[in-house]
């Protein structure tokens, strides 16, 4: 016996209601498991904004917040 057979004659023992959360748990998987959209780029966000962000201006931003963080910090 296959395991979609398994599956089926165990879901055909359900009551209805507890079949509709198998039917809703097996649409979770699938959305976990398909595939993934790209994700779209930051910069249309601020485009008509007129900022330009250099790496360099990321760098330091990232100097300036991170400067002062403790390194060696132990509980």
């Amino acid at each position: 016996m296959t395991i979609e057979e398994q599956v089926l004659e165990k879901l055909r023992d359900l009551p209805p209601e507890k079949q509709k959360e198998v039917l809703d748990f097996v649409g979770l998987l699938k959305e976990k498991n398909g595939q993934k959209l790209p994700r779209r780029s930051l910069l249309g966000l601020w485009a008509d904004l007129n900022i330009h962000l250099t790496e360099k201006d990321i760098a330091e931003a990232r100097r300036e917040m991170w400067g002062n963080f403790p390194r060696d910090f132990k509980l």
